[in-house]
Order: structure tokens, then sequence, then C-alpha cells
């Protein structure tokens, strides 16, 4: 009996020691197993704050892209540390970017899980009922002559009426990209607590002159709730091209003598000078080229028509950025907008033109509006690659 006590003990004892009190990242597997251990030793409000160190450090404290590479480079950050540690690095991220978030500071981002389980929970904060996304953009600041230094970024989760949802101690993962001509310029990511979130503030000192077309850029906004990733686009924003970041002139030595390349290197005679048309010299690199849309631009008509015929009109909306259709209450106007129409019968939809940054689709179709009158129209949607989906960017009906 003795000897069987001894065993339990010394087995116990052992599991004990195999508990990992750091952070191993040699792969996924000991990344989770290491975590979860590191976890199950602390009191249970500390193993919530932990998670939420995590989820801080891997949504903003790394550089990558998807989830998959968000892990790895976090467990690069954090491969080693203790519990401590990271509470202090998730501090300091959380500090760096405007974060109202403390390691110290009651629980307050609902249910992390850094390793993708996006199951509802009964009791899940980020499992917010919305409909759709709204995005409410207005110049900021002032640069001595009355123009704006920034742009306010304020987007909004919405119900089927287009009201903003109610919603508090949450931790959504809000994303901003900012694109023109279709070429990425940034990337912000923030945390949505509740429906007051402040939104982002894009400065135009922090967009370079070269890649800014028009003075005009394009920004997409996605937030991620549990059970859905909300996303709208809006197109052809103006900025401020006076404040736009302009790389520093080189620094030139007046004291430098300027050496000619052609000259032969004394204590190198064998060296060679690369020519014009040398294969092996250094090019240029290229831009990199717009994002091409995966789909054939008439779906988007052909979604576009479906939804109004549903009176689905946020959806329409959303699959369009028409100055000329203003608002979404002017977009969807019972008496003057697309609220008016009841049905809308397809016939016909082709393809007139399309490249990579923009595309031209003929659509003949009937519309009975809720009235019961019911015409016939032909109409050409012009359409923009933003930020790699087609948008619809200008409608015309033709005779």
């Amino acid at each position: 009996m003795k000897k069987f006590s001894f065993l339990l003990i010394f087995s116990l004892l052992l599991f004990t020691a195999c508990k990992k009190d750091h952070v191993d990242a040699t792969n996924t597997k000991t990344l989770q197993s290491s975590i979860n251990d590191m976890t199950a030793s602390l009191p249970t409000i500390k193993q919530i704050k932990f998670n939420e160190a995590l989820y801080i450090l891997k949504t903003f404290g790394v550089e990558a892209d998807g989830d998959v590479a968000e892990l790895k480079a976090l467990g690069q950050l954090i491969d080693g540390k203790k519990v401590p540690e990271i509470m202090a690095m998730a501090d300091q991220v959380a500090q760096k970017n405007g974060i109202e978030w403390a390691s110290t500071a009651p629980p307050s981002l609902g249910e992390m899980n850094i390793f993708g389980n996006d199951k509802a929970k009964e009791s899940d904060s980020n499992d917010v009922k919305a409909n759709s996304l709204s995005i409410t953009t207005r110049p900021t600041g002032d640069d001595g002559t009355g123009a704006p230094t920034a742009l306010q970024i304020v987007p909004r989760l919405v119900d089927n009426a287009g009201n903003p949802v109610s919603f508090t101690g949450a931790g959504l993962e809000a994303t901003l990209e900012v694109f023109s001509n279709g070429i990425k310029l940034s990337t912000a990511k923030n945390l949505m607590q509740d429906n007051n979130f402040k939104g982002f503030n894009l400065k135009f000192s922090s967009l370079p002159a070269a890649k800014v077309v028009d003075n005009k850029i394009d920004i997409t906004v996605s937030v991620k709730t549990t059970a859905k990733t909300f996303k709208m686009t809006k197109i052809g924003l103006d900025v401020n091209p006076l404040l736009l970041k302009v790389p520093a002139a080189p620094k030139v030595d007046s004291t430098a003598v300027i050496q000619d390349p052609a000259v032969i290197d004394p204590n190198n005679p064998n060296a060679t000078v690369p020519s014009a048309t040398d294969p092996n010299a250094a090019t240029p690199t290229t831009p990199a080229a717009p994002k091409q849309p995966a789909a054939d631009p008439k779906s988007t008509v052909s979604g576009f028509l479906n939804n109004v015929s549903a009176q689905n009109l946020k959806a329409a909306y959303n699959s369009a950025s028409n100055p000329n259709w203003g608002s979404y209450e002017s977009f969807s106007n019972p008496t003057s907008g697309f609220g008016s129409v009841k049905n809308v019968s397809v016939k016909n939809i082709t393809t007139n033109a399309s490249n990579a940054t923009s595309a031209s689709v003929n659509a003949t179709y009937d519309v009975t509006d809720k009235s019961g009158k019911t015409t016939s129209l032909k109409a050409t949607f012009g359409l923009k690659n933003v930020n790699g989906d087609w948008k619809i960017s200008s409608y015309k009906i033709n005779p």
C-alpha cells in the first residue's frame, strides 16, 4: 500500500513538473499546449485577462495577414516568455495603439480565443446581432489654411432598418484598409467594445504621395463578430495633397568626392562595372498591380438587381459606391428611390467591357413599382475595381 501511495505521489509530481510555465513556440501544438498549461495555473479572473493579453498581441502586436500567419508571428514574439512578461508586452501594445485596455483592469473583451474557436458561447459578448455595417467619414483638423489634416472614420453595426445596434463589453476586431487605384496603402486595427466606438483617425501625413492617385483614396472597414465579419467600402474620398508623405531628399556630403564608376579600383583591378545592358544589374522594382477581381462584374449587377427586387436595400446599397445615389436614406427612399420598387424581373445581363480596374455591364429588365406599374428598362452599369471587388460606380438608363 505504501508503495502504491509513493508511486501515486511520484506520478503527480512528474505530471506537475511537465507543465510549462513559459511559452514553447516550437510548433502550433506546443504553443497551444504551453499556453493551456500557463492558463491553467492562474486564478479564473487572471485566466481571462491572460487570454485578452494574448489576443491584444496577436491582433495588434504582430504584422501578418490571416489567422495562421498571425498565430505563427505571435509564437515568435512570445517564445520563452512567462505570464508577467506577456502581460507587460500587451500593456505596451495597447498603449501604443490607443486601445482602452490594461492587464490590471477587469475583464472587458468578451470571450477571447486566439486559436480560432469562433463557436458562440451562452455568455459570448462578441456574438453581436446585426444586419450590416455603416461608415461615417468626416474631415478633421486644420493645417492653418482651413484645410483638414485627417479623416475620421467611424463604423457602426446597424439593424435591418439601418439603426445602430446596442452592445457593450465586446472585443470586436475592427480593421481599416486604405487603397488608391486598387493599391493598398495602409492597414490599421482597433477594438470595438461598444457601438460608441470612436473609429479610426487617418492622418493624411501617413499616406505616401507617390501612391495616391488623383488625390483620392478608397477605404474598406471590416468588423468581426463571433458569427460574421461585416464589411463596407467607400470610394473616392478626398485627401489634402499638401500633407501627403513625401520621402526626404537624400543628404549629400558636399566634401565627398564623386567617384566615376568607370574608374578601376586599384585595390581590386579585376572588378567589373555593371553596364546598362548587364542582365545581372539590379532593375527597378515594378509597382504591384491592382488586385484582380475574382468574380465577373455582371455577377455584381445581378446581385444588385436581385437585392432590389427582394427589398434587401442595404445589401444593394453596399454593392455600389455611386456618388449620384447619395446616402442610403436617399437611395432607399420609398417615393423617389429604390424603396419604391416592388419587383425586378431580369431578362438579360451581359458584360460589355472589362479590364483590371473598370468594367461596363448592360442589363435589360422589367421594374414593377408598388403601385403595380411595370416599366421595361435598358441600363448600363459602370463598375470599379475596389480592393478586388466590383462596385457599381455609375448607372445610366438607355433609350
